[in-house]
């Protein structure tokens, strides 16, 4: 997954600063949506993680059945707290 490619996919612009907020929860109900029916573990990890970054990923025992990939998502989510803003 291009990252740039999933930004215009789910938001018809590679640039976030270009989203509306209206195109921006749509486009997090969408990801969500695919997300439920994504059956591949890393494109399924991969959507999370941009949901996760925009502020809409649903809680780690709803996304992921696996404890691997909860804990994956675990060392994600402190990676990217850890680098602060921006």
């Amino acid at each position: 997954m291009d990252f740039d490619d999933q930004l215009r996919r789910y938001f018809g612009t590679a640039d976030l600063e270009a989203v509306t907020a209206d195109a921006m929860t749509a486009g997090i109900e969408k990801m969500r949506v695919d997300l439920g029916l994504e059956r591949d573990r890393p494109r399924r990890f991969a959507l999370w993680s941009l949901l996760y970054m925009l502020g809409g990923s649903p809680d780690l025992d709803i996304a992921f059945k696996d404890e691997a990939d909860r804990e994956a998502a675990r060392d994600f989510m402190d990676m990217i707290d850890r680098a602060g803003p921006g």
